[in-house]
């Protein structure tokens, strides 16, 4: 099928899908201590709050991305964002842990509604845009990640942390709305069944290609979500005692390096997806010499976070279009498959940093930083020609996929 250029209210549209979609699963991260005592939840098991919606977003990629190769996609995001806002909702009027961590993980997965948004730019946009257009739409994400800190930090101080799912659950409800009637129709002419699509995810992983990229966002995500699960309880202890409001502006950095990255997408139309990667994953080991100084110097750590997120976003953004490329005639499985890795990673991080902070102090979780970070360099660094061979020669992938 012929595609033509995108419209910006388009792209605009599915950006802000992506944002509040993935807020839906993070926009707890500043707030952490403040749930976890009110719902009593020991500082241990913190991290939980973010691996819940996590790995509710693990079994969506699984199971409900893949409707995008078969299903109309404007109907889908519709409908999964109409029940992000009820998972929300749930989360908001929680009496008690169980309830709250159930909320979460129903939103997390319908919010892949983030991969279909994705998928369907991927799929309406000219292959000499394709990069442009996924690095503002995927821009979304960055803003519904970081940017919900920022806010969530200001809500949670004037009316409660509650608040915050409210407010989310109610933007979910707009979006589905606005999705359904202003999207054109994705009408699919595949004739494929529910079980055939599923088998051919599961092919991917073991296409050298694939697999490749996908580590590298397994350890990417992990090395993010170990930064952003943990770093609201050293700053809310001695020496900085700061408030959730004051966390949540560490968004603001985050926000920055990530939007300077925004252009990546365009380096991949030139061709550069492999060594705009490389460039990112050792800025992003670069980042933890930074962060790690937390303890003791707040400029230091901001620097950290520009870097660390400058570097998540570029990669991800050419993961993302070195993957649709290889793969163009499956974007929701392959984008689904490849999200899978993801959804680990952070689940790892989030769970992971809380409970190294709680025994060791900030040192565990910057150990731990470093090493993902390094794992995914490493990863980047055995697998150049394969991933080179495989954009390269697109139809060759297809034809080993099949």
């Amino acid at each position: 099928m012929e595609v033509g250029p995108v419209h910006w209210r388009t792209r605009l549209l599915l950006a802000a899908v992506c944002g509040v979609a993935v807020a839906s699963v993070y926009a707890g991260q500043p707030v952490l201590g403040v749930m976890g005592g009110d719902l009593g939840v020991p500082v241990d098991s913190l991290g939980w709050f973010v691996a819940a919606g996590q790995l509710g977003y693990l079994a969506g990629l699984v199971l409900l991305v893949p409707l995008g190769d078969m299903l109309d996609r404007r109907r889908l995001i519709a409908a999964h964002l109409a029940l992000v806002a009820a998972g929300t909702a749930v989360t908001a009027v929680a009496p008690g842990a169980w309830a709250a961590f159930s909320g979460l993980a129903a939103a997390g997965v319908f919010a892949v509604v983030v991969q279909t948004a994705v998928a369907y730019t991927a799929s309406i946009s000219p292959p000499a845009e394709r990069g442009r257009n996924l690095g503002i739409v995927t821009s979304g994400v960055v803003i519904g990640i970081l940017g919900a800190r920022i806010v969530a930090g200001v809500l949670a101080d004037v009316w409660g942390w509650r608040s915050i799912y409210l407010v989310l659950a109610a933007l979910a409800g707009v979006l589905a709305l606005l999705s359904l009637t202003s999207l054109p129709a994705d009408a699919r002419t595949d004739t494929a069944r529910y079980g055939q699509v599923l088998r051919s995810l599961g092919g991917l992983f073991v296409q050298p290609v694939f697999l490749g990229r996908g580590l590298i966002a397994f350890f990417l995500f992990a090395s993010f979500g170990t930064l952003w699960s943990g770093m609201a309880l050293p700053l809310a202890g001695e020496p900085w005692h700061l408030t959730e409001a004051q966390i949540g502006l560490f968004g603001v950095a985050g926000l920055a390096g990530a939007l300077g990255a925004a252009r990546s997408g365009r380096w991949g139309d030139a061709g550069h997806a492999r060594l705009v990667t490389g460039i990112a994953l050792a800025l992003l080991v670069a980042s933890w010499a930074a962060i790690g100084q937390l303890p003791w110097s707040l400029p230091l750590l901001v620097l950290g976070v520009v870097l660390l997120d400058f570097a998540v976003q570029a990669v991800h953004v050419s993961n993302q279009h070195t993957l649709t490329t290889a793969y163009p005639d499956r974007t929701s499985t392959t984008i689904g498959a490849y999200m899978v890795f993801y959804s680990l990673g952070s689940a790892l991080g989030a769970a992971a940093t809380t409970a190294l902070f709680d025994a060791t102090g900030w040192i565990g979780p910057t150990v731990l930083g470093t090493t993902l970070a390094l794992c995914a360099l490493a990863t980047w660094a055995v697998t150049p020609r394969v991933a080179g061979r495989a954009v390269r020669r697109p139809r060759l992938a297809q034809a080993e996929k099949v």
